[in-house]
């Protein structure tokens, strides 16, 4: 493995309810014939992350069900609802105790976003200091990735939807931001509008 694979664990976040969706969970969404939490699954192994954890929370046992999930640490969060925050929060204290030293994050509603983007953030690694966003035309998105160092002030700050919007704000000037607008579009599986992205 290259030092990126044996010290990055990709984070799928797939907890989400789909209120919006009339209650669907969006892992289980299909998309190119399988559903969305694998597809990201496979996007995150062909940008480089030998090591996965999924978030899993609305319909979990359904989700395991029907998903192949092999090789990876599912983490069930009972406390979904409350938002993506807890489910962040859950995935970073799985990794705690993996001994990874840094997290590349991935929202499983933005098939968009392929393993090119995703590797482009995964080179983006240095050390435990790491902090790095894809960016599309200058604005901050995601994936993301998480050195370890800034697992505890993430965590302490994510509450409700808000992920880690409010630690990469507060800490802008420290992270890298790296262009993907070419290779990836951006776009999120909310309504049931957006259902025509899914192929």
């Amino acid at each position: 493995m290259t030092r990126c694979e044996d010290q990055v664990t990709g984070l799928l976040l797939a907890a989400g309810g789909g209120r919006r969706l009339g209650g669907r969970p969006k892992a289980l969404l299909q998309h190119r014939g399988r559903p969305l939490v694998e597809h990201a699954v496979g996007v995150l192994r062909a940008a480089g992350c030998a090591r996965l954890h999924v978030v899993l929370g609305a319909a979990a046992g359904t989700v395991l069900e029907r998903a192949r999930l092999d090789g990876c640490a599912v983490v069930t969060n009972p406390d979904w609802e409350q938002g993506m925050g807890s489910s962040l929060r859950a995935g970073l204290d799985s990794l705690a105790e993996s001994g990874a030293r840094a997290a590349l994050v991935l929202l499983v509603d933005q098939p968009g976003i392929g393993a090119e983007a995703a590797g482009r953030v995964l080179a983006a690694y240095r050390d435990e200091t790491s902090l790095a966003a894809a960016s599309y035309e200058g604005v901050r998105g995601h994936p993301v990735l998480f050195g370890a160092a800034h697992w505890a002030g993430i965590a302490a700050s994510a509450t409700g939807d808000q992920g880690a919007r409010a630690y990469l704000r507060a800490h802008a000037q420290d992270v890298r931001l790296v262009e993907c607008g070419d290779v990836a579009r951006p776009y999120d599986i909310d309504t049931e509008a957006d259902l025509s992205h899914l192929e």
